[in-house]
């Protein structure tokens, strides 16, 4: 074997890559039917229901979109707890509690964007579904997303350039490996939109993997994922990778903490393993970066994975990518014993505070008052301060600024809701019997960048109301034209559809659905300010 080590050759070459430890997760029973063990040549086998694989699927989804991990839930009860967290690090961990004391109830969703729904699974050798796996996997899914107050955000491309909405939140993401044994092992994970986005792959060379310089490069590109994804995140890193896209499904996985139990050492065989100390390095790193929880602070991450990886000697992917504020995944598990779903925490009130912390003071705005008025009362509070509106606010979107950016070209004016009120990006969930709305979180600002600049020059979004940062031409337009940003907090959707917003009315573009034009009262709506009138950007203060 010429060019082959001797302590490798033969029969020792062969590892498997992801050489993981014993699953610690805790389950509960959901049922023993739809199971049937036997045997066959002295071999154990497991025969399952097409049944018992859906009504996994179903309740897996169903929970997950609405209660958290525990462990989850104490990293965010442990920002109240930090005497070194920032006021507004406090302020946003105390709504992220709430969200999740809200979405426990299970009417309303813990996020707006309910996601794509994806199924990571291991099939045992020995173990065989009565019928189609995927199929199953596919009808409980369809079940919860029509029974319940979540949103559908799947598009089908009916040609190049037309889509439309699918209406059931298909097609999943399935993907199931086969393995030995005889059981069936699964990752359920719902994934917004704006967490996905905040994944990426980077093909770099040798050069980088020098201590120095691999952190210089690991500190550059986290700073490009800002805040637009609901921070504070679960940050995955992978170094390395037999393709690229077995580096992202590694970020993935990493993302949810399903590689947690790797090797914390490399060997000969090319295994996968985990860098502890990289890893305190690099969450160290997000401490200083000063974004914190959305709004300024040190938690810009709750934790760091760093996975290492084989690689081509000619290739080296780096992939990064996070879990967001809405950090949905389940384990599920069928075996002989029955129909098996990790436990999720049910009593997340358990994490709220029993006496007053200490937090950012938000200043009340009229949102009734002339627009003009309430400029005048956002221009004398400083950049990063924290806000609570009321009054009447525009839902307006990607769809309904296309449309109106249209009409501006032809001549048009912009309507007047657009100059009259705060304009702010969101799409709702399905609204819960008895309330005004469902869950109804911000839209990443970002996708409106475009229409900033020509809408305010025509007196219109002069106050807007999203997430993440924005662009220079946005910075710009509003100190020309005397505007306003505001970020909204990404990942307490329950707490607005719940306690903030007041009622809902359409008001254009009926056939756009969830896109269309609402408008909204709203009652102590929390925001912070981002973009003043004479050009402070809180985020390009702080990624420079």
């Amino acid at each position: 074997m010429v060019g082959v080590p001797s302590e490798i050759s033969g029969e020792a070459a062969f590892a498997r890559l992801f050489q993981l430890g014993p699953d610690g997760t805790e389950y509960r029973l959901l049922s023993r039917g739809g199971v049937a063990a036997s045997r066959f040549r002295g071999s154990r086998l497991l025969t399952v229901s097409p049944e018992a694989v859906a009504r996994l699927a179903e309740v897996a989804f169903a929970e997950v979109s609405h209660l958290f991990r525990t462990t989850h839930l104490e990293s965010v009860r442990a920002i109240l707890d930090d005497p070194e967290a920032s006021p507004n690090d406090r302020f946003v961990a105390m709504e992220l509690l709430k969200n999740a004391v809200i979405s426990a109830a299970a009417q309303f969703p813990s996020c707006q964007d309910t996601g794509t729904a994806i199924v990571v699974g291991k099939k045992g050798d020995r173990a065989f579904v009565d019928g189609d796996l995927y199929d199953a996997l596919c009808t409980g899914i369809a079940r919860v997303w029509q029974t319940r107050n979540l949103r559908f955000s799947q598009m089908a491309p009916l040609t190049m350039y037309e889509e439309k909405n699918t209406g059931t939140n298909l097609p999943a993401q399935i993907d199931v490996e086969a393995v030995p044994g005889h059981a069936l092992d699964f990752l359920f994970i719902a994934k917004g939109g704006g967490s996905a986005n905040k994944t990426f792959l980077y093909q770099e060379t040798r050069r980088v993997l020098e201590p120095d310089r691999l952190l210089a490069f690991l500190d550059e590109k986290i700073r490009t994922l800002g805040t637009a994804a609901c921070p504070p995140y679960h940050l995955a890193i992978v170094v390395g990778g037999l393709s690229a896209e077995q580096t992202l499904k590694t970020v993935k996985l990493a993302s949810t903490r399903a590689l947690d139990t790797l090797p914390t050492t490399g060997d000969i065989t090319g295994r996968a393993f985990r860098d502890l100390a990289m890893e305190r390095k690099v969450h160290a790193l997000t401490r200083k970066l000063g974004l914190g929880a959305q709004f300024g602070g040190k938690y810009f991450c709750h934790d760091v994975r760093v996975v290492r990886l084989p690689r081509h000697g000619g290739s080296l992917p780096i992939g990064i990518g996070v879990s967001c504020s809405a950090d949905r995944q389940v384990k599920g598990r069928i075996d002989s014993n029955g129909v098996w779903l990790e436990k999720l925490e049910t009593d997340p009130a358990r994490f709220l505070p029993t006496v007053e912390l200490a937090a950012a003071t938000p200043t009340p705005i009229d949102l009734d008052r002339p627009m003009e008025e309430i400029r005048a009362a956002l221009s004398a509070l400083p950049v990063a301060a924290p806000v609570l509106l009321s009054g009447t606010m525009v839902v307006a979107r990607d769809l309904v600024h296309a449309e109106l950016a249209k009409r501006l070209a032809a001549g048009e004016p912009l309507p007047a809701y657009m100059r009259d009120h705060p304009i702010y990006y969101a799409g709702p969930a399905k609204t819960p019997e008895g309330f005004a709305s469902g869950s109804f979180g911000p839209t990443t600002a970002a996708r409106m960048d475009p229409y900033v600049p020509p809408f305010q020059a025509a007196g219109g979004s002069l106050v807007t109301i999203a997430k993440g940062n924005r662009a220079r031409p946005v910075r710009e337009a509003c100190a020309a034209h005397g505007g306003f940003y505001l970020g909204s907090i990404g990942g307490a959707a329950a707490v607005l559809g719940q306690d903030v917003i007041k009622s809902i009315e359409l008001i254009d573009y009926a056939d756009f659905g969830m896109e269309a034009v609402w408008r909204i009262r709203v009652e102590n709506f929390p925001a912070f300010i981002i973009i003043d009138d004479k050009g402070n950007d809180f985020f390009s203060t702080m990624l420079g």
